[in-house]
């Protein structure tokens, strides 16, 4: 019973808040405790909602909650009640999923022109490699070590960075390093690490499709992302 109240009151207050964004609500004089207490919990829900999707016809959202509070009887079929409801709850969320894909489809044209066009003018740069595949590294430190066979497990520190600067992963701001296998990292990295060598330290420049590709890995690293490693190869284990 609780959850079906609650999921009254979130379908309610979400919609109520939602319609707000086009019709401001009056300003009212709240006193008492029962009035700010109503209006604190549909603001705060409200907020928390309001990126549902639903567009509510005003005046059936009221009649409804009238006639549920006045224990009338409802004015469509109790049959039909929890399926309209559910109806327009999945039309808000296809709403959603739309807006979401398009936003998503325009981050990765735009973050595919801005990676293409930064590694074109990074692979001018003296120090930078840049391989058949594309990914491009530069050598900060030599080491002396054995290189790691695809196979092998390494220890290594990194920084990752996306190309404007800011950090979204480094194992060497968390001081501790990490460990993995050579084959069970980003493509980019597998590469890479089969010819770095022990001691070695590189900073990788790597295509989208070398690291998380369309998908990305949200909500730091958007779809089509070119990424930035500074990667020191610690030890092979």
């Amino acid at each position: 019973m609780f959850r079906s109240l609650l999921a009254c009151v979130i379908f309610f207050s979400a919609v109520v808040q939602l319609f707000a964004e086009d019709e401001p609500a009056k300003k009212m004089a709240l006193e008492t405790v029962a009035e700010k207490g109503s209006y604190a919990v549909g603001y705060q829900v409200g907020r928390q909602l309001k990126d549902m999707g639903m567009r509510p016809v005003m005046e059936a959202l009221l009649a409804g909650l009238r006639d549920a509070l006045k224990s009338a009887d409802p004015q469509i079929a109790a049959a039909e009640i929890d399926a309209a409801a559910l109806a327009f709850s999945r039309q808000g969320r296809a709403a959603i999923q739309k807006k979401l894909t398009k936003e998503l489809t325009e981050m990765a044209a735009r973050n595919k022109q801005e990676g293409e066009k930064f590694l074109a003018e990074n692979k001018k740069k003296k120090g930078v490699t840049t391989l058949k595949s594309g990914l491009q590294y530069e050598v900060l430190k030599t080491g002396s070590g054995p290189s790691p066979k695809v196979t092998d497990r390494v220890r290594t520190h990194y920084h990752g960075t996306l190309v404007d600067g800011t950090v979204f992963d480094s194992s060497v701001e968390r001081d501790m390093p990490a460990t993995f296998n050579v084959n069970g990292v980003i493509a980019g990295w597998t590469e890479a690490l089969k010819l770095m060598k022990v001691g070695d330290k590189w900073r990788l420049f790597l295509p989208s499709n070398l690291a998380y590709g369309v998908r990305g890995s949200l909500p730091k690293i958007g779809p089509n992302t070119t990424l930035i490693f500074e990667v020191e190869l610690l030890g092979i284990e």
